[in-house]
């Protein structure tokens, strides 16, 4: 499979009361983590006309991340059927390699025109079974 990773420092914009990071901060690096592997992964021809939306998130939280953390965070496509693709984000803390956030995203692929769903086709599948 073909997996897109990152790294980010943790800082201060992104805790909550209790000086970890808070889960909406979470949420939002699953999003933008998903959008970056598609845009980095997938040719300008092939992603004019087409948009996601998420369908489900399931987050597992198993540890917490505090300020200044490295984390490390990589996502890849688990499967896709149909109009629907799964994603899955892990984050781990670079120094201790220990997990701290897994999700499991429910997409679906939309004709932006339209915005009904469409069927993922056997170039896009392609392209994220590759290993970069």
């Amino acid at each position: 499979m073909h997996t897109y990773t990152k790294s980010l420092i943790v800082s201060e914009d992104d805790l909550d009361e209790l000086e970890h990071v808070n889960n909406v901060r979470y949420v939002q690096w699953i999003q933008d983590i998903a959008k970056e592997h598609w845009q980095e992964t997938v040719p300008e021809s092939i992603k004019q006309g087409i948009i996601w939306v998420v369908m489900t998130h399931h987050i597992t939280y198993k540890s917490p991340a505090k300020l200044n953390d490295p984390i490390i965070l990589s996502t890849y496509i688990n499967k896709s059927k149909g109009a629907k693709s799964q994603r899955v984000v892990e984050m781990h803390n670079e120094n201790t390699n220990q997990l701290l956030v897994r999700s499991v995203t429910d997409w679906c692929m939309l004709n932006s025109k339209t915005q009904r769903p469409m069927r993922i086709t056997e170039d896009v599948m392609k392209l994220f079974e590759k290993e970069s």
